[in-house]
């Protein structure tokens, strides 16, 4: 199994600031998403956030996350949409450094954003 925490630290420090030139604000929430998809998951799966694997990220798992910012964080759904935008964004960095996670992210990639009503 491979450990999800050097990519996320190479997303962080590298990709967003260097590569995509990203604001403090735009990788201060990533980061915050990332967090709480991580200390959901790990409550989850019985481990800690450190101890978290790539393949335990699945499509499934990142859909509980996001029910779980609506229905138990009172998130909104552009508040979720953000959250997921991260997630997808670190999944497009990880399908060019993890060939055998393909299949995972393409599916995660899937995952639609929410339409909301309007006002």
């Amino acid at each position: 199994m491979t450990a999800i925490a050097p990519h996320v630290s190479d997303f962080l420090r590298v990709r967003l600031p260097v590569e995509r030139n990203a604001s403090a604000h735009t990788r201060a929430t990533y980061s915050h998403a990332f967090m709480l998809l991580f200390e959901f998951a790990a409550r989850r799966l019985k481990c800690s956030p450190s101890g978290l694997k790539l393949e335990q990220l699945d499509a499934k798992l990142v859909m509980a996350f996001l029910d779980h910012l609506e229905r138990e964080r009172s998130n909104g759904i552009s508040s979720r949409n953000a959250r997921l935008a991260a997630i997808k964004s670190l999944f497009r960095y990880i399908e060019h450094r993890v060939p055998a996670a393909l299949d995972q992210v393409r599916r995660i990639l899937a995952i639609p954003t929410k339409r909301s009503t309007s006002r």
